[in-house]
């Protein structure tokens, strides 16, 4: 299973980044329903923050953004979505030697996910810094430069007032 499609199957719900236990299902090579209850039976190992069930407009925002073709493909039931404690936990509830080789591939793409966002948060610091630099600096130039230019205003002003003395 290539990172890519995994990429694919995670989602940002609720400001987390999780992956659908449909998508899931399909990875392990197990109904989503077996999923499912293997859950249920171990209820106390998913936490609020290893998993939630989906509301009703989360999923119509799903279907929305194409990340699932239609309601129907749920079969009726709400969804559970999975955080990457949550798709490690499933790990100790599903233990088939393809649970196992697909979660590694997961946890490796969420830190993969995780590195990725780090870096560009140093590269999104490092702009803001230069920015402020920067900015600084041309704010420098500019207050120079409006001197400079009123100051021609005021030369202009001054050719233009009537001579008052001698005059030629």
């Amino acid at each position: 299973m290539q990172l890519s499609v995994i990429q694919n199957k995670i989602h940002e719900i609720r400001g987390q980044k999780v992956m659908l236990d449909f998508d899931l299902a399909e990875m392990y090579e197990v109904e989503t329903r077996a999923l499912k209850q293997g859950v249920k039976r171990n209820v106390n190992r998913f936490p609020a923050d290893f998993m939630f069930q989906l509301s009703q407009k989360e999923i119509e925002q799903l279907v929305s953004q194409n990340v699932i073709p239609s309601k129907s493909k749920l079969g009726g039931a709400l969804p559970y979505a999975f955080t990457e404690q949550g798709v490690a936990m499933l790990s100790s509830i599903l233990n088939s030697e393809k649970a196992i080789e697909v979660n590694i591939i997961i946890i490796r793409t969420f830190v993969l996910i995780r590195q990725h966002l780090l870096n560009y948060k140093d590269l999104q610091d490092k702009i803001k810094k230069l920015e402020k630099k920067y900015n600084r600096n041309f704010a420098d130039v500019y207050k120079v430069l409006e001197l400079l230019l009123n100051d021609k205003q005021q030369q202009k002003d001054f050719d233009k007032r009537e001579r008052i003395g001698f005059k030629k």
